[in-house]
């Protein structure tokens, strides 16, 4: 899983899986599913995303893999 933030569209991109997508859904104002081809959801798009997430601040709990860290 990736986080990717965008400062030039304020967009945070969680990518959940390398599939590709074939559909997009919007499921609340900004916020947008990705979905394979099985219908799995691959990636949230969140636009706007420091007016709807605190982005400074990132906590992961028990999470069993290795974290990278890139500036």
């Amino acid at each position: 899983m990736r986080l990717n933030y965008y400062e030039e569209t304020d967009s945070l991109y969680i990518d959940l899986s390398s599939k590709t997508s074939i559909e997009t859904r919007e499921i609340s104002p900004g916020v947008n599913l990705d979905y394979d081809k099985q219908g799995e959801v691959i990636g949230i798009d969140i636009d706007n995303a420091s007016k709807k997430l605190d982005l400074k601040d990132l906590t992961l709990n028990h999470i069993p893999a290795k974290v990278h860290i890139l500036a």
